[in-house]
């Protein structure tokens, strides 16, 4: 039995990644610290093991116990915009934590180590983003994620130590934490009419994103290690279509039942206007995989939110730069 440990599995994406390992016959180790995630998004017959992947001693603890085949690392502090007012934060947990995994992994002979990264590696200007392109990450988190990349390229080269890198894009689905208010826009729309609250758009709204089904995105990361030509590469993986957010927040409230539900505008933060993806070489590799439309996938996603409830959660408390902070998101 292949043994996998996966970071940040107690969040939306490692939950469901953890799932499909655990369809696929793993033995599955999940390593969260509850930060943004929650214990019950863990299926019972994983393993879990509440920690950080900053705890060095934990995370040795955990290769030498287990001996894991494949490492599958999605833990990161993800708010993308935040990221450049807790560069220390961000750094220590998505770049330490990254170098402590990768160092056991070197150490105890991991057979294939699999990294989540993001497009926010590839900056403004570069559409449709392709792997071929040069990485300009314009903030502390893209920032941070392509120096894990880099560092998984130098330490195969190093110590020989396989990998496969996806660059997923905007994903949402059942188990997002749709109360966190820094990131994923169509769960805080949710959460907002759930509230009662308005829609909370930056700028005019028409900067575009693809958004991509949960679905749709989990079983090529579960299948990577054992996929023919993935090894050593690097893959953008989500959907095709990009929509502004004035269309998602149209959608979001067709969904809902509440098309006239109001909708504040608030100033433009500093971001990328406009990302989506090439994904022509994932399908070479993996196939061509079937999607799911923003209709479908937000029904999902609308049906799982009502049966839970709205979430609240606290602000980030350990804000390292108040310059340029966005208004609405000092209380």
């Amino acid at each position: 039995m292949l043994k996998a440990l996966v970071t940040g599995g107690a969040g939306f994406i490692g939950a469901h990644l953890t799932q499909a390992l655990l369809d696929r016959g793993y033995q599955t180790i999940v390593l969260d610290d509850l930060s943004g995630g929650f214990r019950d998004n863990v299926a019972a017959s994983a393993v879990f093991v509440e920690g950080s992947v900053t705890d060095h001693e934990l995370v040795d603890r955990l290769f030498d116990e287990y001996q894991f085949d494949h490492v599958y690392h999605l833990a990161a502090y993800a708010a993308e915009g935040l990221s450049h007012f807790i560069k220390r934060f961000n750094y220590t947990n998505n770049v330490i934590g990254s170098v402590n995994l990768i160092n056991a992994a070197v150490n105890r002979g991991v057979d294939c180590f699999v990294f989540t990264s993001s497009i926010a590696v590839y900056g403004a200007g570069q559409l449709p983003m392709s792997e071929s392109l040069r990485p300009e990450p314009e903030d502390s988190y893209g920032i941070a994620k392509f120096t894990v990349e880099q560092e998984l390229a130098a330490s195969h080269e190093m110590f020989g130590l396989d990998y496969v890198i996806f660059r997923p894009h905007n994903v949402y689905g059942e188990l997002q934490n749709i109360g966190d208010r820094y990131r994923n826009v169509l769960g805080i729309f949710i959460n907002q009419i759930m509230h009662g609250e308005p829609l909370t758009i930056f700028g005019d709204g028409e900067q575009t994103r693809a958004f991509s089904y949960i679905g749709d995105v989990v079983p090529l990361i579960a299948d990577a290690p054992l996929t023919p030509g993935a090894r050593q590469q690097v893959f953008n993986v989500g959907a095709d279509q990009p929509y502004t957010v004035n269309e998602l927040a149209d959608a979001v409230r067709m969904a809902m039942g509440v098309p006239d539900h109001p909708v504040v505008y608030h100033e433009a933060r500093n971001e990328v206007k406009h990302a989506y993806s090439d994904h022509s070489k994932a399908q070479r590799v993996f196939g061509r995989q079937a999607t799911s439309g923003i209709e479908e996938g937000l029904a999902r996603m609308v049906s799982w939110a009502r049966e839970h409830g709205p979430r609240a959660t606290a602000p980030f408390s350990g804000i390292e730069i108040e310059k340029n902070l966005p208004p609405s998101w000092r209380t």
